[in-house]
């Protein structure tokens, strides 16, 4: 008989627990930068890939188009991020951090590596690396999993018939 699911011990659990964990210290430690956490995760994902669209953006951070396009205003307003027109979609509007920002990233990296300091202390440097290893193995196989899905998804037929239909054939 196998083993009951426990929460405690699993690994879904335990990653989505973690980075709730991590989002609610980086919330406190950036509060007295004025940022929402919304905005500090808009500006991180934007610091490692510059002209994405808002459409794209939204889709990272799981937030519907309409509330994305608010938070970029006010981000725009503060001086944080610039809004330029897609070169090859001019519908699309795409967004780059504008210099403003880059204090603030600085600010926001250092409080980040402190508190991933004191996440880790008392783990060796080698279990970290195999840690992470193990993190980004598992991170590529649910991407294949979910490109199969969506490949899949993609190639079936629109035209579902019940399960207790027959076939006329």
């Amino acid at each position: 008989m196998p083993a009951p699911f426990s929460t405690d011990r699993s690994l879904g659990f335990l990653v989505s627990d973690l980075a709730r964990l991590f989002r609610r210290t980086m919330d406190r430690r950036l509060q007295s930068l004025g940022l929402t956490q919304a905005q500090w995760r808009a500006l991180v994902h934007l610091s490692h890939s510059e002209g994405l669209t808002q459409t794209a953006l939204a889709e990272r951070l799981e937030i519907q188009p309409i509330t994305m396009t608010r938070l970029i205003d006010r981000m725009e307003n503060a001086g944080w991020v610039e809004r330029r027109t897609h070169p090859g979609d001019r519908r699309a509007v795409q967004l780059y951090l504008a210099p403003r920002s880059q204090p603030i990233l600085a600010e926001m990296n250092a409080r980040a590596t402190e508190i991933l300091s004191e996440a880790t202390r008392g783990v060796s440097a080698t279990a970290q690396k195999q840690v992470l290893d193990t993190l980004e193995r598992i991170k590529q196989n649910i991407v294949a999993v979910e490109a199969t899905a969506t490949t899949t998804e993609a190639g079936t037929s629109h035209e579902r018939r019940p399960a207790n239909a027959r076939d006329s054939r």
